[in-house]
């Protein structure tokens, strides 16, 4: 049990070190910066033109809120997966395996590791929002705490979601691609981008099956107005039954991820991680 410990508590702080070294690469964080300019620049402009959503929240509000659960989705399914992909590919995943209970601090430390990239995004999206977007803020500081878990929450359920994926999947590049066109149907299906209610009935039933509509519904109740609610499917936020689905599947992706890992690295070997990096050699000349 000690060990375990250790090797959570281990986890945990090798994530937040690989966290704070993304500042030092232009390429990260750029990623950082270039997409809420993009989502807020968009919010902006509907805002200009006047675009009304409705009596509870402009369209623009609504946007961005989709906006930050959509990117959520893409740090916690798709670069997890791309990340893991790649590190089975160059040995990472191979030493892990050699230590004790090495896997298990690997898992923590990546979840760790994305899930401060994700509120990190997510404050860089959200301060312009609240300054520059009508109708998107707090409406109180519990508002700005239901914001937070609900992200921290979310990416608990969506990284091992990433990290089940990439361990099924060989390329790290093919992967990456694989799985943007299923996340983004996910996002679809979920109502992230546009009202839930005028999706067929089959598709809402799948839809509250995932976690990305628990998500999506969080994150709109602490940005929106209170008055947004009465357009939601149920006609609240429903903010418990988002705690308990969101907690249910990081759970449950926690104990499946552990469970695919270690028989992911059993499968790879000094071996194949040399022939994956002559692969890659080849590939880049």
């Amino acid at each position: 049990m000690n060990a375990r410990f250790n090797a959570v508590r281990a986890g945990v702080s090798r994530g937040w070190i690989e966290f704070r070294q993304s500042f030092r690469s232009g390429q990260e964080m750029f990623s950082y910066l270039y997409v809420p300019v993009l989502f807020v620049g968009m919010a902006v402009v509907f805002d200009s033109l006047g675009v009304e959503g409705g009596d509870a929240a402009p369209i623009g509000a609504v946007v961005l809120s989709g906006a930050v659960a959509f990117t959520l989705v893409m740090l916690g399914v798709t670069a997890v997966l791309q990340v893991l992909a790649t590190e089975r590919e160059d040995g990472t995943l191979l030493r892990a395996k050699a230590v004790p209970h090495g896997l298990v601090g690997y898992t923590v430390a990546k979840v760790v590791h994305m899930t401060a990239m994700s509120v990190t995004a997510i404050a860089l999206m959200v301060v312009p929002g609240v300054l520059f977007v009508e109708g998107f803020g707090f409406q109180g500081r519990a508002d700005a705490v239901t914001l937070l878990w609900v992200c921290v929450l979310g990416m608990f359920a969506l990284a091992p979601v990433g990290a089940i994926l990439g361990s099924l999947i060989d390329n790290p590049r093919l992967g990456a691609s694989l799985a943007i066109l299923p996340s983004i149907a996910v996002v679809m299906v979920s109502g992230v981008m546009f009202p839930f209610g005028i999706l067929p009935d089959w598709v809402q039933a799948v839809g509250l099956l995932l976690p990305v509509y628990w998500l999506g519904l969080g994150v709109r109740s602490a940005v929106l107005p209170d008055s947004h609610a009465a357009y939601e499917l149920a006609g609240s936020w429903q903010l418990p039954q988002v705690a308990g689905v969101l907690a249910v599947w990081a759970l449950v992706g926690f104990a499946v991820a552990l469970w695919l890992l270690p028989r992911m690295a059993r499968r790879t070997s000094g071996s194949r991680v040399q022939a994956a990096r002559e692969e890659a050699m080849k590939r880049a000349h």
